[in-house]
């Protein structure tokens, strides 16, 4: 569905990635593990041509080269950005928010879209008319995830979606992403909590100095002290967790 091979990315002269190599299945769960400065949001900058790679390939559904092509296309392609820090407008409402995410989705069924969001997020449905400014953290999260969810999405990048939310937000959002991943939605999850990446994502990569140190299910993850020490400063007691339903 996804595959990332050899992409070296950088900003400038700062070299970020440095030869990455990931792939994603259909509907599959996958999180990028990593502390900040790792290369994480390059990543997904890279993905969306946001950031365009130097070198290396980008594929979806195994010959589709996001590379050579433009941000929107890779927008049309089904591939959305939930980013880091929600990107949602505080001034605006929640449904003005959606609304403008759906002005380049040419075709779409403006009304039908919203309800789908509402009927999906009824938190809100509830707050529509209400300015994103006056939303809780968790949940102009929910508003960011419905935005990047309209129209027909295939895979989801998210971004650090928990950072900066309390530990029952983050259990609601963990249970999120394995509803979503139901739908068949593709998801590609970028955290530094490894809890919760491990709760809700069935294989893993982390990341560390713009290159893949592991790669691995949850489970021999879970089991793999060492390299959680030594990239992520943790130990499995902090990393215990249930497997993802």
């Amino acid at each position: 569905m996804l595959q990332l091979s050899d992409v070296h990315t950088y900003y400038g002269l700062s070299h970020v990635l440095h030869g990455v190599n990931l792939e994603l299945a259909k509907g599959e769960a996958v999180s990028l593990i990593g502390r900040n400065g790792a290369g994480k949001t390059t990543l997904m900058r890279s993905v969306m041509q946001l950031t365009p790679p130097r070198s290396g390939s980008i594929l979806v559904n195994g010959s589709v080269e996001l590379t050579k092509l433009k941000p929107h296309d890779v927008f049309r392609q089904g591939v959305r950005l939930c980013p880091q820090g929600r990107g949602v407008f505080p001034k605006l409402t929640v449904e003005e928010n959606l609304r403008l995410a759906l002005v380049a989705q040419r075709g779409q069924d403006v009304p039908a879209q919203i309800q789908t969001a509402y009927d999906r997020f009824p938190i809100l449905g509830e707050k529509r008319h209400q300015k994103v400014r006056g939303l809780s953290g968790g949940q102009r999260q929910l508003l960011a995830i419905a935005r990047a969810m309209l129209g027909d999405t295939s895979i989801l990048l998210m971004d650090e979606p928990s950072e900066g939310l309390a530990p029952l937000v983050v259990q609601e959002l963990r249970d999120l992403i394995l509803d979503i991943k139901t739908t068949g939605i593709t998801i590609l999850l970028s955290e530094q909590n490894v809890k919760m990446a491990l709760s809700a994502c069935d294989r893993h990569y982390i990341l560390e100095k713009g290159e893949i140190r592991f790669s691995g299910t949850t489970e021999e993850l879970a089991c793999n002290e060492d390299i959680l020490i030594q990239t992520l400063g943790v130990s499995t007691s902090v990393a215990e967790c249930e497997a993802p339903g």
